[in-house]
C-alpha cells in the first residue's frame, strides 16, 4: 500500500507553524513527513525560510513519523562533511526514522556564497562525489580526500546512528533520473508521469517518493487566488527554476504564469472527490510513498479533512 505523508514546507511557514504540522499530520494519521530546505523562498509573500536542521531536530521530539528532508543540496551553499553531520544527528534524534533526499539545488538557494553556479551536468557529478563522501563519513572512519569538486582533511563523525540512513535522489531529467538509479537508495520527483518512473524502476528497484502541493480553502476560487499569490512561481517553466537567482526574479518571471494556470495545476477549495483524484493519480503511476502540502493558511482545516476523509479513501 502506498505510504500517505504530509510535506512540511519551509519556504511559506516559520519553525513554530512547521512543528505544528508535524504534530497535527501525525494525530491526522499521515505515515510520514516530507521537509524542504531552502535558504531563501521562491518569493517574498512566502516569506519564510528557517533552517532545517533545527526543525528537523525539534520535530524529533514531538513527533514519531519518519521524516527526508526534500531535498538537501550538498554541494555549493553546505560542504558534504556538514550535511553528513546534520543528517547523522537528525538519525540518532529520529531514531533511524530519516532518510537525506538530496538534490543538485537551484541558485535560488546556492548562489549565496559568490561560488559560479555550474551547468546540470557538472552539478549532478558534484552531487555523486557529495554522496559518496557522505556515505564514506558515516562509517566512522577518518576520511582524507582529494577529489575533483571537494577536499577533506581528516575528518571523522563521532554521532552517528547504528544503521546509517538511505539516501534518495531527486530527478526530473533522463540525466538526473539515471544518476538516482546508479548512486541513490530511492528516488524522489513531484509530478505523477509514470514514464520518469518506469524509467527508474528499469535501472533500479529502490522506493520512489511524490510531492505535490493543494490549496484547501472555502472555494476554489479563494483557493486559485492563495495559490496563485503564494505559489505562482510554481509554473516558472524549465531550467529556470534551477538558473534563477533571487526571490526577486522569480516574481518577475511569475508575471507571465497567468491565475488560470494555477487553477489547472493545483488542486483548490474543499472538494474532496478533487482532492482524492489528485493524490490517486500518484497511486495510480506506482508511487510508493506521496505527500502532500497545503498552500495557505488553512493547514489546520486541510489536515483534518484529509484525516477524517481523503487518507481513509486512498487507503481503501
Amino acid at each position: 500500500m502506498t505510504k500517505l505523508g504530509y510535506f512540511l514546507v519551509c519556504e511559506e511557514h516559520g519553525p513554530r507553524e512547521l512543528i505544528e504540522q508535524a504534530v497535527l499530520a501525525e494525530r491526522a494519521g499521515f505515515d510520514a513527513l516530507w521537509i524542504s530546505d531552502h535558504f531563501h523562498p521562491w518569493n517574498h509573500e512566502q516569506g519564510e525560510s528557517p533552517f532545517v536542521w533545527n526543525v528537523i531536530g525539534a520535530i524529533s521530539q514531538v513527533c514519531e513519523l519518519p521524516v527526508t528532508t526534500a531535498v538537501t543540496c550538498p554541494t555549493v551553499r553546505t560542504h558534504p562533511a556538514v550535511v553528513a553531520q546534520a543528517a547523522a544527528t537528525s538519525a540518532v534524534m529520529l531514531g533511524d526514522r530519516f532518510v537525506l533526499g538530496v538534490g543538485t539545488g537551484e541558485a535560488l538557494n546556492e548562489h549565496i556564497l559568490g561560488q559560479p553556479w555550474p551547468p546540470a551536468a557538472i552539478r549532478l557529478e558534484m552531487l555523486e562525489e557529495a554522496v559518496d563522501l557522505i556515505r564514506r563519513l558515516w562509517t566512522g572512519e577518518v576520511i582524507t580526500h582529494r577529489g575533483t569538486h571537494y577536499q577533506l582533511d581528516q575528518a571523522q563523525i563521532y554521532t552517528r546512528p547504528v544503521k546509517p540512513p538511505p539516501i534518495y535522489v531527486s530527478g526530473f531529467g533522463p540525466e538526473s533520473i539515471e544518476a538516482a538509479a546508479r548512486f541513490g537508495d530511492g528516488y524522489i520527483t513531484t509530478s505523477p508521469d509514470p514514464e520518469p518512473l518506469a524509467r527508474y524502476r528499469e535501472l533500479a528497484s529502490g522506493p520512489a517518493q511524490a510531492g505535490t502541493k493543494v490549496c484547501w480553502a472555502e472555494s476554489e476560487d479563494d483557493g486559485v487566488e492563495i495559490a496563485h499569490r503564494l505559489w505562482g512561481t510554481s509554473g516558472v517553466p524549465g531550467e529556470l527554476a534551477q538558473v534563477l537567482p533571487t526571490p526577486q526574479h522569480f516574481e518577475q518571471a511569475a508575471e507571465l504564469v497567468t491565475r488560470e494556470q494555477t487553477r489547472e495545476s493545483v488542486v483548490c477549495g474543499n472538494d474532496i472527490e478533487a482532492h482524492v483524484a489528485k493524490l490517486q493519480e500518484f497511486v495510480d503511476a506506482g508511487f510508493d510513498e506521496v505527500y502532500v502540502s497545503n498552500i495557505g493558511p488553512n493547514y489546520r482545516e486541510m489536515i483534518a479533512a484529509f484525516g477524517e476523509q481523503v487518507l481513509p479513501r486512498l487507503r481503501r
